[in-house]
C-alpha cells in the first residue's frame, strides 16, 4: 500500500512539474529587452531572419518577393532572408499570436495595425521605428545603407501616419488599396440607365432591383441566366465601416470606446435587408467571390479591394472561371456608393510592415535593413504594377517608369490591363479623401464584428426570418458578447479588450493542468476510500 502511494503521489509531482514546464516553455520564455540601436552594423557577422508575406494565387508577387531577398542578399550578403508565404493574413495573425510568448516570431512580418495593437497587449514584441528611421546611418537617407531608399520626406504622410499606434510608429506601409466597384456597364445600359461619376447606395440597390425582372422563360431578362446577384460586397466590414463614416456616425474612439451599436447602424442594416431579402444583394462569405460571377454576367456590381481589379472583367489576366461561362462586356471602375452624390469617402488599406524584437540588437538592426529595403523604387514599383496597388513613396510614384506604366493602359490585358490601371489611378486622384479607423487592442474584433452584423442579417432574411426591432437588439448582444466588446466599459489604459483565440499551445497547457488536477483530486479520493475500508475491516 505505502508503495502505491508513492507511486500515485510520484505520478502527480510529476505531472505538476512538467505543466511548470509547459507554463515555462509556452508563456515564460524571457521576453527581450527594449530594443537599443546598435551603433554600427556588423557586416562580418552572419544573420538569419524570417520574412513573413502574403500572396493568394498571384505568382507573380511571390516571384517579387523572391528577387527582392535575392537582389537584397547581394547587397548584404551577412543577412541570410527566409521567406514564408501565407494566403491570408488573418493566418499570419494567429500565428503571430501563438508565437509570441514562445520569443518565436519572424523578424519582418507583413500586417496590419489593428493587427500589431493586439501584438503588443503585455509585450515588447514589436520595435518602435522612430529611432530607426531618423538614424543618421541606418534611417532614411541613411549615409551607411547599400541602397538607394527613399528619404524620410518621399513617403506619402497619410500613410505613414496610418502606422502609429498611440502616437507611437510600430510599423511601414509597404503598399496602399482602397476599394472599387467593378461594374457591368453593358448590363447596366441594357436596364435603361447610366453609369454616375459618384454611385449611391439608394441608386446601387435601385438597380440591383430592378435588375431581378425574369422573361416569359423564367430567367433573368437582363442576361437570360437562372443565376443573377446583382450587387456582391467582399468585404462587408468595410462596407459597414464606410457607411458610418459616410453618414457623420460613430464607429469608434480613438481611445477604444465601442461606438457602433448605434441608431444609424441599425437604420444601414434596415436598409439592406429588403434587397437581402429578394437576393438582389448578398456578400463574398453567402455566395462567393464578386470577380467570379461579374465574369459569368451574373452580377452587375461587385466591390473588391484595387489590389483585386487583375480578377475583374471580361479579360481580367487572372480570372479563374472556365472560357465557355465567360461573359464579354465593358467594365468601368468607380468608387464605393456613397450616402450622398458630393461625397468621395472611401477607407485606405493595404498592407504594412512590422518589425519584431529579439534578443540581439545586431538581429533588430539586419531586420530593419530588409524592411527599409521594401520601399525602394526596384520593390515598390513592381509589386505596385501586379494589382490595383499604389506605391506608398512619391519617390515610386512620380517616378518615370511608374508614371509610364500608367499612360499605357489598355496597350495589353496583363501588364497594362486596363481595369486595373483605372482603379489604380481612381485611388491616386482620391487619395485625400480616404481614412483609416482607429487602431487599438480590440480595434480587429471590432472590425470583425461590423462585418458580421451585415452578414447576420444577410443570412436571417435569405431564411425568412422576422427582422424587427427584437431581432436587431438581439443581434447587437449577440455580436457584443461574441467578440467581447462592450460599448461602455473600458479596460485599462482605455482600451477594449481583444485576448482573441487562445494560442493551441495555451491551449493543451490548460487540458493538462485540468488533468493533473483531476488526477490529484482523484488519488485523494481513492486514498480516502482505501483507508476507510482498511479501518473497517480493522
Amino acid at each position: 500500500m505505502r508503495k502505491t502511494r508513492i507511486l500515485c503521489l510520484t505520478l502527480a509531482l510529476c505531472l505538476v512539474l512538467s505543466s511548470a514546464a509547459l507554463l515555462t516553455g509556452c508563456h515564460g520564455a524571457k521576453e527581450a529587452d527594449p530594443f537599443v540601436m546598435p551603433e554600427t552594423f556588423n557586416t562580418e557577422k552572419q544573420y538569419e531572419l524570417t520574412f513573413w508575406a502574403k500572396s493568394d494565387t498571384n505568382v507573380v508577387q511571390t516571384n517579387i518577393y523572391k528577387k527582392t531577398i535575392e537582389d537584397f542578399q547581394k547587397l548584404y550578403p551577412n543577412i541570410k532572408v527566409n521567406l514564408s508565404i501565407y494566403t491570408d493574413y488573418r493566418r499570419i495573425y494567429n500565428d503571430v499570436i501563438t508565437n509570441i510568448p514562445t520569443s518565436t516570431t519572424p523578424n519582418v512580418c507583413i500586417t496590419y495595425p489593428d493587427h500589431i495593437a493586439t501584438y503588443l497587449t503585455g509585450t515588447n514584441a514589436v520595435v518602435p521605428l522612430e529611432e530607426l528611421m531618423a538614424d543618421g546611418k541606418y534611417g532614411f537617407g541613411g549615409s551607411e545603407l547599400k541602397y538607394d531608399g527613399p528619404d524620410a520626406g518621399e513617403l506619402v504622410d497619410k500613410y505613414v501616419e496610418e502606422c502609429t499606434i498611440d502616437g507611437v510608429q510600430y510599423a511601414l506601409p509597404f503598399m496602399r488599396s482602397t476599394e472599387a466597384c467593378y461594374i457591368n456597364k453593358t448590363f447596366v445600359e441594357k436596364l435603361g440607365y447610366t453609369v454616375p461619376d459618384v454611385l449611391t447606395w439608394d441608386w446601387i440597390f435601385e438597380v440591383s432591383e430592378a435588375a431581378m425582372a425574369l422573361d416569359a422563360d423564367g430567367n433573368y431578362a437582363v442576361n437570360g441566366q437562372k443565376v443573377l446577384i446583382p450587387f456582391i460586397y467582399k468585404s462587408t466590414d468595410n462596407m459597414m465601416i464606410q457607411y458610418l463614416r459616410q453618414a457623420g456616425a460613430d464607429y469608434a474612439s480613438d481611445e477604444g470606446e465601442i461606438l457602433i451599436f448605434n441608431d444609424t447602424t441599425k437604420d444601414f442594416l434596415k436598409s439592406i435587408a429588403p434587397h437581402a431579402g429578394t437576393r438582389a444583394f448578398s456578400t463574398f462569405k453567402i455566395s462567393s467571390y464578386p470577380a467570379n460571377f461579374l465574369n459569368r454576367g451574373q452580377c452587375i456590381f461587385a466591390i473588391d479591394s484595387t489590389a483585386g481589379a487583375t480578377w475583374m472583367g471580361t479579360d481580367a489576366p487572372l480570372s479563374d472561371i472556365s472560357e465557355d461561362t465567360l461573359v464579354r462586356f465593358e467594365t468601368v471602375v468607380r468608387p464605393v456608393p456613397q450616402v450622398t452624390e458630393d461625397q468621395h469617402v472611401m477607407i485606405s488599406q493595404g498592407p504594412s510592415v512590422c518589425i519584431f524584437n529579439k534578443a540581439d540588437p545586431d538581429e533588430v538592426l539586419a531586420s530593419w535593413l530588409f524592411a527599409q529595403y521594401l520601399l525602394t523604387n526596384e520593390v515598390q514599383i513592381p509589386y505596385a504594377e501586379t494589382e490595383g496597388y499604389v506605391p506608398v513613396t512619391r519617390k515610386a510614384q512620380t517616378d518615370p517608369s511608374y508614371l509610364d506604366y500608367l499612360s499605357r493602359a489598355g496597350e495589353d490585358n496583363k501588364d497594362h490591363y486596363p481595369v486595373k490601371i483605372e482603379a489604380t489611378k481612381m485611388l491616386i486622384d482620391h487619395i485625400d479623401d480616404t481614412f483609416v479607423t482607429p487602431v487599438f487592442n480590440g480595434s480587429a474584433s471590432l472590425r470583425d464584428a461590423s462585418g458580421e452584423l451585415i452578414e447576420g442579417v444577410t443570412k436571417s432574411m435569405r431564411r425568412g426570418e422576422t427582422v424587427d426591432e427584437a431581432y436587431f437588439d438581439k443581434l447587437f448582444d449577440d455580436m457584443k458578447s461574441l467578440y467581447r466588446l462592450d460599448e461602455t466599459a473600458l479596460m485599462l489604459g482605455g482600451r477594449a479588450s481583444d485576448p482573441g483565440p487562445l494560442p493551441t499551445a495555451s491551449v493543451a497547457l490548460l487540458t493538462a493542468l485540468v488533468v493533473v488536477w483531476v488526477g490529484i483530486g482523484g488519488f485523494a479520493l481513492y486514498r480516502k476510500i482505501k483507508e476507510k475500508k482498511n479501518a473497517d475491516s480493522e
